[in-house]
């Protein structure tokens, strides 16, 4: 595989608790581009922690598509399966939580 095949253009990492979602910008030999998002997952394992990953591939054609199905979902669930629940408790940047693990510690 061509080396400009596995560039990363664009990277960006988000952290949720033990997972972290990474969505990056790829292109092809004939200059086309594609995102990969990546699901990593960290678990107990015998001696310590190990990563099981999960990676997904979004061509340009289905972009506009999976957008707008994302879009359906997260509002389905935010407006008419848990209108009560105010989801910006959840938005916190990752500097905010020691480690990003989701401890509820805070710098001063």
């Amino acid at each position: 595989m061509e080396e400009r095949e596995r560039e990363e253009l664009f990277s960006k990492r988000i952290r949720a608790g033990k997972r972290t979602y990474f969505f990056d910008v790829k292109s092809t030999r004939s200059n086309d581009y594609y995102i990969t998002i990546t699901e990593s997952r960290r678990y107990q394992k015998d001696d310590g922690f190990a990563y099981e990953k999960h990676k997904m591939f979004l061509y340009k054609e289905d972009f506009d598509k999976f957008v707008e199905g994302l879009q359906e979902a997260v509002d389905h669930v935010k407006h008419e399966l848990l209108p009560d629940v105010d989801f910006s408790q959840f938005n916190r940047d990752e500097e905010d939580s020691i480690g990003g693990f989701g401890s509820d510690l805070k710098w001063d």
